[in-house]
Formats: C-alpha cells, structure tokens, sequence
C-alpha cells in the first residue's frame, strides 16, 4: 500500500504556470502506473495526465495536451504535474492517483490509490 500526499496548489493567474507534486512514504511507485485527476465545483472527477508504470508513456486529455506535463523522479518517490498556460477553467481540486502495474490509467475504476487533493484556482 502507498500513501500518496499531494502539494503545490494555489491561487494564480490566467497564463501563469505551477507544479503539483505528489509524493510517498513506504513504498517506492517504481512499478505503479500513475496519473492526475481534476474535480471542478459541481462536475464530476475527470482524468488530466497519467503515466504507465511500463514504458513510461505518457496520456492526456484533450483539455491540457500540450500545456500540461506529467513527470516523476528517477527515485520513485515523487510525480508531478507541470501546469503551464493556466486558464480559468482549470480551477478545480487535482488529485494524484497510482495503480499497482496497470497497463494504464484514463478511469477512476483504474486507480487503486488516491492522494487526498489539493485546490488549483486561476483568476481571470
């Protein structure tokens, strides 16, 4: 079992960047497929960014491809989500998430770890 910690939200602007990070203690995610969800006020959660556990190939929504970047570290400890070109509707409480060698992550049937959220909010 992992216990994912997410950090690196905030308020910001229309056009400014950030770096969600998203960090275990106990077991390295070496061999986890890992991913990024987004639940806006109102709307149900939706899938953003993942990375297979194999291969490392990475998967985006249409929402963010090419403006967001998902990454992690070469230790397994820490994943990130690289948000460039914020806009307002990007404003929503990101959630980290991590499955134990799934061939990849698009559902939320697919995770078997979640991190406990952290809000993203950007003004216009």
């Amino acid at each position: 079992q992992v216990r994912l910690v997410e950090s690196g939200g905030g308020l910001v602007q229309a056009g400014d960047s950030l770096r969600l990070s998203c960090a275990t203690s106990g077991r390295t995610l070496i061999n986890y497929s890992l991913a990024w969800f987004r639940q806006a006020p109102g709307k149900e959660r939706e899938f953003v960014a993942s990375m297979a556990w194999f291969g490392g190939i990475t998967d985006y929504s249409d929402s963010v491809k090419g403006r967001f970047t998902i990454s992690r570290d070469t230790a397994g400890r820490t994943f990130y989500l690289q948000m460039n070109s914020l806009k307002p509707e990007d404003t929503a409480v990101y959630y980290c998430a991590a499955s134990f060698k799934a061939p990849k992550i698009r559902t939320m049937a697919a995770v078997g770890n979640w991190g406990q959220g952290t809000q993203v909010t950007v003004s216009s």
